[in-house]
């Protein structure tokens, strides 16, 4: 009778390690895909070849969907068709703070791993599983400050030039500069307006040249946002305002690199967003296979970047930004 039981039990062993051995996952079984903001904005594209690098290295299948326009709600779309492909995971840049909850709740019903990136969704923290930072956002907004008031000698009137007016990057960078300008190192600095040119190139060139119209006597524009970053470079050059008007932001050096030479723009920042894509990827994997749990305090391992901890919220920093000029520009390829 014993033998019997035991044989029985041998049997089930061997059935139930042949199930999972079948049913394990690898990550050349893995379907990622990435969802930007929108389609045609450089940065965007360096976090995709990020992806795509890692695709490559660990053999998943990536792909990337966006829609045309910036809008808080134009994601929505995209995020159900991929729920309905069954991907594994869905890696998004999201274009509001919570128009998105509905739809990431449904993804993760599903089972599908819902990753951030690039701007995180502050106070809808639970309808994702984590989040991927290009740095300490915390400190964007203050150092986009520091570098506009040495451009302008702390004195001056400035405006900032954003991407849409839900983009929860961008306005949680705003608040940081609105707060960092009631420093008394910055009390001569006057933020005269706040535009936006929806992450599209036209229309920021536009709000771009009415600000110059609109305020004579401008020293600077602080662009948080690839897009407007150039646009206002392009603005600024055709209407012969530099150096009076000492443009900073953030941006890419292949974009940017014209206006660095000719002395349009003298210095901007970015963080590597490559690398971000890379990391996010790694972080991707981990997740979609159950080697990462994503809770604060756990660790892993991205090539070349090193070991990266998850901290408060589940978030992740991909790593501190660069400060472009003429001296380094050359440099970077991206």
């Amino acid at each position: 009778m014993i033998k019997k039981v035991l044989s029985v039990l041998f049997s089930l062993f061997c059935a139930a390690s042949f199930f999972m051995i079948a049913n394990a996952k690898t990550a050349k079984d893995l379907k990622i895909v990435y969802i930007p903001k929108n389609t045609g904005n450089p940065y965007f594209d360096s976090i995709i070849n990020g992806f795509k690098k890692a695709s490559k290295e660990l053999g998943f299948t990536f792909t990337t969907v966006a829609p045309a326009t910036a809008e808080a709600t134009s994601q929505i779309p995209f995020i159900k068709a991929q729920i309905q492909r069954r991907v594994d995971v869905i890696a998004i840049s999201p274009n509001s703070p919570d128009a998105l909850n509905q739809v990431f709740k449904q993804a993760m019903r599903r089972g599908i791993k819902v990753l951030i990136v690039n701007s995180d969704i502050p106070g809808s923290e639970d309808y994702r599983h984590a989040a991927v930072l290009p740095m300490d956002f915390n400190i964007t907004g203050s150092s986009q400050i520091e570098l506009q008031g040495s451009l302008i000698g702390y004195k001056g009137e400035i405006a900032i030039l954003s991407a849409t007016t839900d983009a929860p990057d961008q306005n949680y960078w705003i608040e940081g500069m609105k707060g960092t300008l009631k420093l008394a190192k910055y009390r001569n600095m006057k933020l005269v307006e706040v535009a936006y040119g929806n992450d599209d190139p036209q229309k920021s060139l536009t709000e771009a040249e009415a600000l110059l119209t609109k305020y004579p006597n401008l020293r600077g524009i602080i662009s948080p946002t690839t897009v407007g970053v150039a646009a206002a470079a392009q603005a600024i050059e055709s209407a012969g305002r530099a150096p009076q008007v000492q443009l900073t932001g953030l941006g890419t050096p292949n974009q940017m690199r014209r206006f660095i030479k000719n002395g349009i723009v003298k210095a901007f920042a970015l963080w590597s967003p490559l690398e971000e894509g890379y990391l996010a990827s790694y972080m991707a994997v981990d997740m979609a296979l159950g080697d990462m749990i994503a809770e604060e305090g756990e660790t892993f391992i991205v090539p070349g970047l090193g070991v990266r901890t998850l901290g408060k919220d589940r978030v992740v920093i991909t790593g501190p930004p660069t400060v472009f000029d003429k001296n380094n520009i050359d440099d970077f390829n991206f």
